[in-house]
């Protein structure tokens, strides 16, 4: 017969009383936060939004788990820092887990297993994935309540490291590593993802640029064939197609623009003065800006380009800069407009780092669009926690690592009865009250919670 008495384990005497543990306390889970997920997925709807458009072609009588239900668990997980589908070995039968994916925790069947959602990853083909990818920005849309009159987007692209021989992976000189280079656009205004496009690890042309901004633009006009948009990239999106696209659709762009000697001398009087005003009154730095309109060879016509110049004790520093903004000054458009770019790092490290959308371990390339997809819905989730949180607090500005941390990470102890279901959560949490709150901020509105 085999021992299912769990084993006990010491640790040092208290008071010269002897301590023993084992793990024998119960339907506890260290996940008790994913109840917020499941309030926030539950407003937003993500889940069986994307579900939608992913294929299902199994055998109708004999599936036990639905497509929305293996997205909320794959997608809670990811969020609580479990961004591996093995991961769900033990997880499936997490209690707090199931009860978020709506499944009673001790009589509910169990979650999907890692082979399953192995497989539902793998499902979608290539068009299945441009669509998931629509469906974000779809997302994103949503969460306007009428269209702006003006969006800014911010692009940008970061190294996702691969150890294997993965579909579109290159090796980039630059990162020396063997990698993808996905493309993030985010809203700069609020900080909300809007797409995220898996692609080759090598610096994109400008036909591998103006493809993914043509499929951007087409979706968002659909909708709101009125909003101004910008675009907003560093220089590897400053390419003659991508510009002429932008022109030619009335859209605004501002990219950066990679320095060159004929491009420096029409800056030069500029420069030499910025350069000796700093030397004259010997300060650490002075910045000056100046404005040109060159013809490259690539280009089909003038374009507007304005050099940042700074000068400090190590030199000069000139920084470039391509708009067909009219009507704003230099240092609005480099200081105000341009710089605004940089945060898009921050959001970035939230996707990349903290969230771990760089597990594109799967060896097709549909595959991993499909885990960014999932990955960047983690990140819906968790931004929604964020914005229920009130202003005053210091969370409301947290990275999502320190949310997971001290919101999702905390002890739960379910129990289910004949009638009900108790979640029993630690006296001692040091966020009750902001738990408590954003609990009640996430409830569904009595609209959308009547049948």
């Amino acid at each position: 017969m085999p021992n299912d008495t769990p084993a006990t384990f010491p640790f040092p005497a208290v008071s010269r009383k002897k301590i023993t543990a084992a793990f024998d306390g119960g339907r506890l889970s260290s996940d008790g936060g994913v109840m917020l997920l499941a309030q926030a997925e539950r407003r937003l709807g993500i889940a069986a939004r994307l579900a939608r458009f992913i294929p299902d072609r199994r055998d109708p009588g004999r599936v036990t788990h639905a497509i929305p239900d293996m997205l909320r668990a794959r997608i809670f997980a990811i969020a609580c820092g479990y961004e591996d589908c093995n991961d769900f070995g033990p997880l499936r039968a997490d209690s707090a887990f199931k009860l978020a994916c709506g499944h009673l925790p001790e009589t509910g069947s169990d979650l999907a297993s890692q082979p399953t959602l192995s497989c539902l990853e793998n499902a979608p083909n290539l068009r299945d994935a441009i669509r998931l990818t629509y469906a974000l920005i779809d997302q994103w849309m949503d969460s306007y309540t009428i269209p702006p009159g003006g969006v800014v987007l911010v692009i940008d692209d970061t190294c996702d490291v691969v150890h294997g021989h993965q579909q579109l992976s290159l090796v980039n000189a630059h990162y020396d590593e063997r990698c993808f280079l996905p493309i993030h656009v985010y809203d700069s205004a609020t900080g909300r993802p809007v797409a995220i496009v898996l692609r080759p690890g090598k610096t994109p042309s400008g036909v591998e640029v103006r493809a993914p901004l043509r499929r951007l633009v087409r979706r968002i006009r659909t909708r709101w064939p009125l909003t101004q948009i910008t675009l907003c990239g560093d220089s590897h999106y400053a390419r003659p197609e991508a510009m002429e696209f932008c022109e030619q659709n009335g859209l605004s762009y501002l990219f950066g623009l990679a320095g060159s000697r004929p491009l420096t001398s029409k800056v030069q009087d500029v420069a030499d003065a910025v350069r000796t005003h700093r030397a004259l009154e010997d300060r650490e730095v002075v910045r000056g800006f100046a404005e040109t309109k060159p013809r490259a060879k690539s280009w089909s016509c003038e374009r507007r380009v304005i050099a940042r110049i700074e000068a400090t004790r190590l030199g000069l520093d000139i920084c470039f800069v391509v708009t067909n903004l009219t009507g704003t000054s230099p240092r609005v458009v480099y200081e105000s407009l341009y710089c605004a770019r940089g945060q898009a790092e921050n959001w970035i490290k939230f996707h990349k780092a903290q969230l771990a959308s760089n597990r594109t371990s799967c060896r097709r390339a549909g595959a991993n669009q499909v885990r960014l997809v999932l990955h960047t819905a983690a990140y819906w989730l968790m931004l929604s926690v964020r914005e229920a949180i009130p202003a005053a607090r210091d969370l409301a500005r947290a990275g999502f690592a320190t949310l997971r941390l001290r919101l999702l990470k905390i002890a739960v102890r379910v129990w289910e009865t004949a009638s009900r279901i108790c979640l029993a959560y630690a006296s001692c949490c040091p966020e009750a009250d902001l738990f408590r709150a954003i609990a009640a901020a996430l409830l569904p509105s009595p609209r959308a919670a009547s049948p």
